[in-house]
């Protein structure tokens, strides 16, 4: 029995196809204004002025906002990102920046999933 190869091509797409996927999940905090959230997802992220405004609402309301979904190098990438944002000069208070976590995807979507 002689076996077939797929195109490189193909099998990169089937491989992508099962990596797992993570989200970048940004937590509440009362030492952040919106404008921050806003301004930062928009530079990040390069979120709609509405998308962010979106996430940052979520994130006050509900506490937690999924930013993005993607590889585990690229979530890694965008929590240390958040991270290292900075404090909101808004905010006499602020220290430093958000706080994020990475965390498996789920199979069903939720709201702020992009």
């Amino acid at each position: 029995m002689t076996r077939t190869l797929a195109p490189p091509d193909v099998e990169k797409e089937k491989l992508d196809e099962l990596a797992p996927l993570f989200n970048v999940v940004l937590l509440d905090d009362d030492d952040h204004t919106y404008e921050y959230v806003i301004d930062m997802l928009q530079k990040l992220f390069l979120m709609s002025e509405v998308d962010a405004f979106r996430r940052a609402v979520e994130v006050d309301t509900v506490g937690r906002t999924i930013v993005i979904t993607c590889g585990l190098g690229e979530a890694e990438f965008g929590r240390d990102q958040i991270h290292g944002f900075g404090p909101d000069w808004r905010m006499p208070q602020c220290r430093g920046s958000m706080r994020a976590l990475v965390e498996p995807a789920s199979s069903g979507p939720r709201l702020g999933d992009n």
